[in-house]
């Protein structure tokens, strides 16, 4: 397996992408806007300068990375010699089928297909193709060339020889794959977000501020990050959608997004890809500042 196909060039799309090209796999990162894909260039180019920069690359290892990868705006162009193909589109159920439903047109007979997503249904998404053995979940984390995870999800008619083609080709890229099977939001967000669904409602209720509930979570339960933080960095309207797959998929209360989430929202502060959500962000600062929303008076 060396030929590779991404779809979706954001930032989880380029950083798996950026991850398979570093391990000498030829990668055609696929998107329909051309400057998304120059801008994932961009991005990658600038990630791999800082690999260098600490002395985990050679400048000759980034020029090799950056030589692997071809973009298309095109799905049939793209995928059609491909041996697998990973979906990392936005995490919207209509898009993600309608693109599975072209990749099992397009792409070869034995081609593994693969979704990025953090919480639908790979079952859902594997009946929409002729080839449900050999479609799977390929859950990667932000940021993709540091973290080491994979979350391999098996779906209802996924084949022993495709979970493990794909535990095995995670481990060449020096990640750490654990098999998981396909209920929603799976082990990673199943246990996450209600957390953050939880800190939100803390904020909401008035028990704690922002800063303070990411410092008891810090300092108390060793995490790198506070859950408002994460989510932050996440996004919000992900958090949501997960949160909603979850309440839908479970029918449990406990799951029900915060009102404040879907608020938020709502209102466009999505985190620190809109500059706002329970931080405000600033291009080139890394200093951490509550939302003016939230401050104490």
């Amino acid at each position: 397996m060396k030929q590779i196909a991404v779809i979706g060039s954001g930032t989880m799309g380029n950083g798996i992408a950026h991850i398979f090209a570093q391990f000498n796999y030829s990668v055609n990162l696929i998107d329909i806007n051309q400057p998304a894909l120059d801008r994932a260039i961009q991005t990658i180019t600038k990630n791999l300068d800082r690999q260098v920069a600490k002395g985990t690359l050679t400048a000759d290892q980034k020029a090799v990375t950056l030589n692997n990868i071809t973009t298309y705006t095109s799905i049939k162009d793209g995928v059609q010699s491909s041996d697998l193909i990973v979906e990392a589109a936005t995490e919207n159920l209509d898009l993600k089928l309608k693109i599975f439903k072209d990749l099992d047109e397009y792409a070869p007979a034995h081609a593994i297909l693969a979704s990025n997503t953090s919480s639908i249904s790979i079952t859902q998404i594997a009946a929409v193709t002729g080839r449900g053995d050999k479609v799977i979940g390929m859950h990667f984390m932000n940021p993709v060339p540091v973290m080491k995870l994979v979350e391999v999800i098996r779906g209802y008619a996924t084949s022993d020889e495709t979970t493990n083609t794909i535990m095995l080709l995670s481990q060449s890229l020096e990640k750490v794959p654990v098999e998981v099977n396909d209920y929603p939001g799976f082990v990673a967000n199943r246990i996450l977000m209600p957390m953050i669904n939880e800190a939100i409602y803390t904020l909401y209720e008035g028990v704690a501020g922002v800063h303070e509930i990411d410092t008891v979570m810090k300092l108390g339960m060793a995490h790198p990050m506070g859950p408002l933080q994460l989510a932050d960095f996440i996004g919000l309207d992900v958090c949501l959608a997960i949160l909603k797959v979850l309440n839908d998929g479970f029918g449990n209360p406990k799951y029900s997004p915060c009102p404040l989430l879907v608020n938020m929202v709502a209102a466009g502060k999505k985190g620190a890809k809109t500059g706002e959500g329970f931080y405000k962000y600033t291009a080139g600062s890394k200093d951490l500042i509550v939302s003016d929303k939230f401050k104490k008076s």
